[in-house]
């Protein structure tokens, strides 16, 4: 494998794992009666191209479907693609839910 390929193969895989990320969060909100929409827009509402997460949601299944994805799995997953702002406006969420 050259260097071209090589680096390649290191984006194909960033990207695959960015889109599982993308899911995990998208199956979350749908377990949990959120809008994944929403809540994406509230971490980045000056960005315009939301299709990556409208590409999962048509992945996702109904929460009574899906296994449990537990907050800190999700926190956790964010966190490794150092997406802070949504990981923010996520525990904000968690926190509206456990009062709830």
């Amino acid at each position: 494998m050259n260097q071209k390929e090589y680096e390649e193969q290191i984006i194909e895989n960033y990207q695959r794992d960015e889109r599982m990320m993308i899911l995990v969060f998208a199956q979350w909100c749908v377990n949990h009666d959120l809008s994944p929409e929403v809540v994406y827009r509230k971490a980045y509402p000056d960005q315009a191209d939301i299709s990556a997460l409208t590409d999962m949601l048509e992945l996702t299944v109904p929460k009574e479907e899906a296994g449990e994805i537990a907050n800190e799995t999700l926190m956790g997953v964010l966190s490794l693609f150092g997406n802070d702002d949504l990981a923010f406006v996520v525990s904000q969420e968690i926190a509206g839910l456990k009062q709830k």
